[in-house]
């Protein structure tokens, strides 16, 4: 069978499966053991059927952008087409306590209440929002980490320039040898000047997963806030918001949990709220009222509205079969490269400390060469990972990624370490 051949195998064809369908699927193994499950091939195939995949290559970076199932997206499109038909008196007669609703169900599902959560359109409005939101002065002082994602530090790069404010980088290791040592090292940095320190809940470019609850502890003894970045966090890993004692939490609702493109969600502690300044002025909300930082205009609210069935779909999956499959899928491919002659493996070795995201290098290949050449000798798509002490491929199964095509990786990988 030649590599073509090969792929249209892998792909096979889309079954569409309606949101009842998935439901009924999951009822059927209420009774299997998240971790037994998350090996059954057979069944993890059916799940498959729910999406629409390209045959003409692996998709193994679904971390930017994890595509909706089927449903999802039939739901997503009802939901323009609805409001495009009823225009302006929807607008004006719905709109609000619909959206209301949507934030109602997202907030159950973070574990906090409505009242600390907006919907945003990703983690770097959310966290911006935060960052530009503080009444810095000079010499205050921001702690963060070298391998946190760009736009981030971006933006505390800017409020550096505007107001005086010093930001202070400390760098992860690669496979950190207890959660103590991360959390000295985010201590080591904070002086009595720090007000705001940013921390990954898993880091975008090696899959690491951060302690933030004791990360967390330990700044507010110092009474220093935190801010999550949990972009890759939310409805990958099971936990509760509140879990996590943070201050601030961002993520984006259009990766793991398969919401459309437009969707992200800012959570800000109840007690915090009234001193965030706003991006954008809004005079008839409170200081206390989170709405007063989701001031946006006219927004497209299908957008919002159609988080609804990604939670349904997420929800009927169950977030502890959703981690273990995940998980799964990862330890199958790294434990298989781990000690390869030329393979350098970017994440940590102990599986708690990672999920479904994992980055590997190779010796004497750049990252974009190694990505170029997986996509063009071995029609598998990555991503290129090539900043602070991380140089590899970014590799990111989904739920309907096969360990077939996680086998054709893993050969493709030791091809090329052995050129």
């Amino acid at each position: 069978m030649n590599k073509r051949d090969f792929l249209h195998t892998l792909g096979g064809a889309s079954l569409c499966l309606a949101l009842a369908d998935v439901k009924a699927l999951f009822a059927e193994v209420a009774n299997t053991a998240p971790g037994d499950l998350a090996q059954d091939e057979a069944f993890w195939a059916r799940v498959r059927g729910g999406f629409k995949l390209k045959s003409d290559y692996i998709n193994l970076e679904n971390g930017y952008y994890c595509m909706q199932p089927q449903a999802v997206l039939e739901d997503f499109i009802a939901r323009v087409r609805e409001i495009n038909t009823e225009a302006s008196y929807y607008m004006r007669t719905r709109q609000t306590d619909d959206k209301l609703a949507v934030r109602t169900r997202l907030s159950a599902m973070a574990g906090c209440s409505p009242e600390e959560l907006i919907i945003t359109r990703n983690t770097t409005e959310s966290l911006d929002t935060v960052i530009a939101g503080f009444d810095w002065k000079p010499g205050d002082e921001a702690v963060m980490a070298e391998q946190d994602y760009g736009a981030m530090l971006s933006m505390f790069e800017l409020q550096g320039k505007r107001y005086g404010m010093v930001n202070r980088r400390v760098s992860l290791p690669l496979d950190p040898k207890s959660d103590d040592e991360i959390v000295e090292l985010y201590a080591s940095a904070i002086t009595p000047k720090t007000r705001l320190l940013m921390v990954c809940h898993m880091v975008n470019i090696s899959g690491h997963i951060l302690p933030v609850r004791k990360i967390a502890d330990m700044a507010h003894r110092r009474d220093v806030q935190v801010m999550v970045d949990g972009a890759h966090a939310f409805a990958h890993l099971n936990f509760k918001i509140p879990d996590l004692d943070c201050d601030y939490y961002g993520t984006s609702l259009h990766k793991w949990l398969g919401a459309n493109l437009g969707a992200g969600a800012l959570y800000v502690r109840r007690d915090r709220i009234a001193k965030l300044w706003p991006i954008f002025g809004d005079r008839n909300v409170a200081d206390t009222d989170i709405k007063k930082l989701n001031h946006t205009g006219t927004h497209p609210v299908h957008t919002d509205l159609a988080i609804m069935s990604a939670i349904d779909f997420h929800e009927s999956i169950g977030i502890e079969r959703k981690e273990a499959r995940l998980r799964y899928l990862q330890n199958y491919w790294t434990s298989r490269v781990r000690d390869v002659p030329n393979v350098v493996v970017n994440t940590p070795k102990d599986p708690n400390r990672s999920c479904a995201i994992a980055n590997v290098g190779l010796r004497g290949l750049a990252p974009k060469d190694l990505s170029r050449a997986l996509l063009d000798k071995y029609r598998i798509w990555t991503v290129a990972i090539d900043t602070a002490n991380v140089h590899g491929a970014r590799i990111t199964p989904h739920l309907y990624t096969s360990t077939a095509e996680l086998d054709h990786f893993v050969g493709a990988l030791k091809e090329l370490a052995e050129a």
